[in-house]
């Protein structure tokens, strides 16, 4: 019986003690959870912040994925405009707010390396006030004309220029974005001279080509495409390399004999910088979950955009080469900003 007991004593020390190793590991796996920012996040609803008005293809981008990210987030996802400066304006709103991954910036490919080569005293810094989370497509532009003008393709349009040189208006979202570098680099490589007006985003500057105010414009085929197929516009061509296939009747610029010509702007989130990691792949993952789905990537592709995700890291990597390329750009257009 004596024997019994000790065993059974053993047993149940053995047991408490396996117990307390549980329970010690359980708290500490409790206590990871409750200290990992990423476990509960998000909390609130999202909002990105876009830094030019509404209506523009950056609007139509983040439409088409917010419903489907508050889906996956599971809190409700808010779109608010803050523009001005070339998307500045949405930056300094962004950089300035709490780094709780609860505000993100959705900008393109001027707001994040056409800017900081392009003013002098930019407020922030695309790698030093911000954390890239997902780029989310590729975007090649369209070269648009007024409807009313007397050419059907883009050698007719650079005769009709040449004949009329400082007569013809060419319009874009801001100073030194990329809907204003493209007509500057057009210009420099056939010798045309066109007199630029710049506007608080596109699309007042898309308004002022359907009237007539402007004639010429490079803009995103999301916006060009949905016009150009109503008869508001009409579209020369595209800067991509191969056609685009919103616009699949539509030449590449190559194709008219400038040859090399190729430029593809990109769209991506950012966060503040200090946005814990965890919440930054958190997020990353949900745009990736977002692009997988094939009517997500069908409507794009409609809207002339290439679902192009690239994660946290991989989009990091890609902002650090484009920064000195369009840097580049930037200093043989001659365009410069304070």
């Amino acid at each position: 019986m004596s024997s019994q007991r000790h065993a059974l004593a053993s047993m149940g020390r053995w047991c408490r003690g396996l117990c307390a190793l549980l329970g010690a590991q359980l708290l500490v796996l409790g206590w990871g959870l409750c200290l990992s920012p990423a476990w509960a996040f998000p909390t609130k609803p999202v909002r990105i912040v876009i830094g030019f008005p509404a209506g523009g293809p950056l609007d139509l981008h983040a439409r088409l994925l917010a419903d489907r990210l508050q889906a996956v987030l599971g809190q409700p996802v808010l779109i608010d405009y803050k523009s001005g400066a070339g998307g500045t304006v949405g930056a300094q709103e962004v950089m300035k707010s709490p780094a709780d991954g609860h505000t993100l910036m959705l900008a393109n490919t001027g707001v994040m390396v056409i800017n900081p080569a392009l003013y002098g005293k930019l407020p922030y810094g695309t790698l030093k006030d911000f954390v890239p989370v997902a780029r989310t497509a590729m975007q090649p532009l369209a070269l648009l004309v007024n409807p009313k003008l007397p050419v059907n393709n883009l050698k007719e349009f650079a005769d009709y220029v040449r004949a009329r040189p400082g007569q013809i208006n060419y319009g874009s979202a801001g100073n030194g974005g990329i809907s204003h570098l493209v007509p500057e680099m057009y210009k420099n490589a056939t010798g045309l001279f066109m007199v630029h007006i710049p506007y608080r985003g596109s699309a007042p500057a898309f308004t002022d080509l359907m009237a007539g105010q402007v004639q010429f414009m490079a803009e995103s085929i999301p916006q060009a495409a949905n016009y150009h197929k109503q008869g508001k516009v009409k579209a020369l061509a595209v800067t991509s390399r191969e056609r685009s296939t919103a616009l699949p009747d539509v030449p590449t610029v190559m194709e008219t004999g400038l040859k090399n010509f190729e430029v593809v702007g990109f769209y991506g989130f950012l966060a503040p910088v200090g946005t814990p990691k965890d919440v930054v792949q958190k997020l990353s993952e949900a745009f990736k979950n977002v692009l997988a789905q094939s009517d997500v990537r069908n409507r794009m592709v409609a809207q002339g955009a290439d679902p192009a995700f690239l994660g946290a890291d991989e989009f990091a990597e890609f902002l650090s080469a484009e920064l000195p390329r369009w840097a580049s750009v930037v200093q043989k257009s001659g365009a410069k900003l304070d």
